[in-house]
């Protein structure tokens, strides 16, 4: 059963998104307004959890020095990245495209640090031109290519390789990025042979270490498992006269998305900044790349009731959004929550629901087995969707994508518009 109203339980993520007087709000913005004026699907971020999210950060910092590099790939918007240019972050990017979304809202090229396992030459030859802080290296293959580049250029490319510890991070397998089966890094058996040969390679200049483990992490263990074994690593290159400038733990701090209690910053700084004292290496920069704990509980995507189906087995709510608008349900089987922007008072007996799009697969679900009091057009939010929702999108079906609006307190900007059909076919031509 349905609780009544003043039970209603309050949106699991984001302290920016409550209800007041029956109706769901991002800030002091309704949620209804939003969807009447703009349509659905929308995809509503709110200004003051981005900032929220950040201070959690630098009030885990403390005086040592660590840069917190913004993993863009969770939410590449222009308004999103200018939020976290003004409030001071760095980026991590993974292709020549983000490269050009951070330098477009005047990111410094010295705070952003290059990752990703197959960067093409032109790629390499962007960041060069750029100045970037660093190149997170993963194959020797790659250091061969970056020193090309980088010679012929005639600069001198910083590097970090990214080192596979072989870590299980315990999160979903296609999030797990640290394990000797994953396709990302260098084994860390075969790290210090790397780094020799990056030292002895022209154009190329040794900056730090790297890892990045996965994502969605709701335990600091296998941080701190994979930080001892680069520790190690990190004496080993001091005996070969190999020295680090900074040591880039990646990102992968989870959120809550239900019951979820994923470490805060500070409880994951505290014990990575005891162990460098411990090992007299906290002289070394500290770099993070927290993506989804800074964007995921800062957005909800909007989407209306079009049809209701009962049959035998299951209950459908057939929705706007569909998987090409968020494809975490049907790519991870991830579980968001689901909120009525308005509920209806008192309790009553429901059936669960699957919500689904209207995409032309058996995958095209949003969450399933949900008890909602529900009728044709209704208007729902789905929680926790700043991360992974727009970046991952597609035109799939020829559906164009959501817009995306940003709140800031009582008012709302429309940061991206919402694609038409004839967007999807700009540029693409038939034969004579």
């Amino acid at each position: 059963m349905n609780p009544p109203l003043a039970a209603l339980p309050q949106p699991a993520g984001s302290p920016y998104f409550q209800y007041r007087n029956s109706v769901l709000y991002a800030e002091d913005v309704p949620l209804d307004h939003l969807a009447a004026l703009l349509g659905t699907p929308l995809y509503v971020y709110s200004r003051a959890a981005l900032k929220g999210a950040w201070n959690t950060y630098r009030s885990a910092i403390g005086p040592h020095k660590v840069l917190v590099c913004y993993g863009m790939k969770a939410n590449s918007n222009l308004a999103v990245l200018k939020e976290f240019v003004r409030l001071g972050a760095g980026f991590d990017i993974v292709s020549g495209g983000e490269l050009e979304r951070a330098l477009a809202v005047g990111a410094d090229p010295a705070r952003i640090v290059f990752s990703g396992v197959g960067k093409q030459a032109w790629e390499m030859r962007a960041a060069l031109e750029a100045g970037v802080k660093s190149f997170n290296v993963e194959s020797e293959a790659e250091l061969r290519r970056l020193s090309d580049v980088a010679s012929h250029m005639g600069r001198v490319a910083p590097v970090s390789l990214r080192v596979n510890p072989d870590v299980d991070p315990q999160t979903h397998p296609y999030i797990s990025t640290g394990l000797k089966e994953n396709k990302f890094g260098i084994a860390i058996g075969q790290a210090r042979d790397a780094y020799r040969l990056a030292h002895a390679l022209p154009g190329l200049r040794i900056a730090g270490v790297d890892c990045h483990i996965g994502s969605q992490l709701t335990d600091i263990s296998p941080y701190l498992d994979a930080l001892d074994k680069l520790l190690d690593l990190i004496d080993a290159l001091a005996a070969d006269g190999i020295r680090i400038g900074h040591l880039d733990l990646g990102g992968g701090l989870g959120i809550r998305y239900s019951n979820e209690t994923p470490p805060s910053p500070r409880h994951l700084l505290a014990p990575v900044l005891d162990r460098l004292r411990a090992r007299g290496l906290d002289h070394l920069e500290l770099v993070l790349e927290p993506g989804r704990s800074l964007i995921g509980n800062a957005g909800v995507l909007l989407t209306t009731v079009q049809y209701l189906k009962h049959g035998e087995a299951r209950n459908f709510a057939i929705v706007d959004a569909a998987m090409n608008d968020l494809l975490r349900p049907a790519l991870y089987e991830a579980w968001q929550g689901v909120l009525p922007v308005r509920p209806r008072p008192g309790a009553k007996a429901c059936n669960p629901y699957d919500l689904v799009g209207p995409v032309c697969e058996s995958a095209d679900w949003l969450a399933r087995g949900r008890v909602l009091d529900l009728q044709q057009g209704d208007v729902l939010a789905i929680e926790s969707a700043g991360a992974y929702g727009m970046t991952m999108a597609s035109n799939y079906n020829t559906r164009g994508r959501p817009a995306e609006v940003m709140v800031d307190d009582g008012r709302f900007y429309l940061v991206r518009q919402r694609e038409t059909p004839r967007d999807l076919y700009r540029g693409e031509s038939t034969l004579p």
